[in-house]
């Protein structure tokens, strides 16, 4: 048993060395360099057994691009925690500083709502406030403005220099914009205005020459009667100028006409209205005279019964001059007086006028009434133009209730009829 042990072993031990001989004498030797991304082999024994792994090139270019992107974002990613660290602080301290300036500007916005308070309660009870003042909060509302602006921009809002100049520039900029506004407004006003001085000027023009139409017209009637007067008194030989008239030779008076009458030195419309002056200068004359001429009817509801001139005497039918005109009314019928005047003469009769009222009217004029029922005036009394002085009645010579009415221009009896006819209002 001892030497067939010995044997075996001295076999597996010459087996061994001639193996070993064999794999060394097998094993070949590499000279040639290979590449860095060569496939390689990795082998895992586990419990006798072995496997093995192999990873191509293109495997191992792969695996070597991954690590190094991620070294590159691992590098880039603590770069940029170390910056946002900083911004952060940065941040943080601007934070600090723009929350003071928020203080500082609730302050000026505190002080600027108390101010449009204090306007608005202003406006209230006095109904408005001055332009200055509003100007003066808006502004200050601008400078508020502009710091919010400031502190969201950047970090010089707390430089007053730059502010107070801001608020210069604002200022300016303000009044340069109001008075813009204001000259285009007076600009526009002053269009407006033209052109309402140049309606008015034609509205003046238009009524003017109205006015210097109604003018004449009335100095038309006025001349009109005079005339109609005129052609009674020249069949006696006289005639009636109302422009000899003492009272215009003697007296000073009249509208005052300025030299120059409008400040628009517009010489039509001072011409028109010189001529509208003496126009009206001409027509109170006018009527000043024709209120101490006879005109009109002296009882309103009448029928001639007997004219001016020769007739046949009404008691012995013979030939008679008449030196009036019988208008025949019912009796108690107002008379009136025609212009005006002074009584001279007042006479209660059975005989001849029976009851008579003489009037002197200045001119030479004077009238005369017969035959009243009633009279209502005294002797030196002054009378307006168509006051009443009696009724018509049926005394002295007379047949039957009228009035016998008689003209007289300078003593001389003349036709009423003209007169009664003749209009000048």
């Amino acid at each position: 048993m001892g030497s067939r042990y010995c044997v075996n072993n001295s076999d597996q031990f010459m087996k061994r060395k001639t193996r070993l001989i064999n794999q060394k004498a097998y094993s070949p030797q590499y000279t040639e360099k290979k590449p860095f991304f060569s496939e390689k082999e990795i082998i895992f024994r586990s419990a006798g057994r072995a496997k093995v792994f192999q990873i191509s090139s293109r495997a191992q270019v792969i695996f070597l691009t991954l690590v190094c992107l991620i070294g590159v974002w691992s590098f880039y990613s603590y770069h940029l925690y170390n910056k946002s660290d900083r911004v952060i602080t940065r941040k943080n301290q601007e934070l600090v500083e723009t929350r003071d300036a928020f203080v500082d500007l609730m302050s000026d916005f505190v002080t600027i709502h108390k101010n449009i308070d204090s306007v608005l309660n202003s406006i209230e009870k006095k109904g408005g406030t001055s332009e200055r003042e509003l100007s003066r909060y808006k502004r200050q509302a601008m400078v508020v403005e502009d710091k919010i602006k400031q502190i969201t921009a950047e970090n010089s809002w707390a430089d007053d220099k730059k502010l107070n100049e801001k608020m210069s520039l604002n200022e300016a900029l303000l009044q340069r914009d109001i008075a813009v506004s204001e000259r285009d407004e007076l600009r526009r006003q002053l269009s407006e205005l033209e052109d309402s001085v140049k309606e008015i000027k034609a509205a003046e023009l238009e009524m003017f020459n109205r006015i210097e139409a109604v003018a004449g017209r009335e100095i038309s009637k006025i001349k009109n009667a005079f005339g109609s007067i005129n052609s009674s008194l020249k069949k006696r030989g006289l005639y009636f100028n109302p422009l000899a008239n003492s009272k215009k030779k003697s007296s000073v008076g009249g509208p005052y006409v300025p030299e120059s009458v409008s400040k628009l030195r517009d010489e039509a419309m001072n011409k028109k209205i010189s001529s509208i002056y003496q126009a009206f200068d001409d027509l109170e004359y006018y009527r000043e005279v024709a209120r101490s001429v006879p005109m009109g009817k002296p009882v309103w509801s009448y029928w001639v019964t007997s004219r001016f001139g020769i007739r046949n005497d009404p008691f012995n039918k013979k030939k008679a001059g008449h030196k009036g005109i019988d208008l025949a009314s019912r009796t108690g019928n107002r008379i009136q007086v025609m212009a005006d005047g002074k009584v001279i003469k007042t006479q209660h009769s059975n005989r001849g006028y029976g009851n008579l009222v003489v009037i002197d009217h200045g001119n030479g004029f004077q009238t005369k009434y017969a035959h009243m029922h009633k009279i209502y005036v005294k002797k030196g009394e002054y009378l307006k133009r168509n006051d009443t002085i009696g009724e018509v009645g049926n005394t002295g010579r007379s047949t039957g209730p009228h009035l016998h009415y008689e003209v007289l221009y300078r003593g001389t009896p003349v036709d009423p009829l003209p007169f009664i006819q003749a209009k000048a209002s």
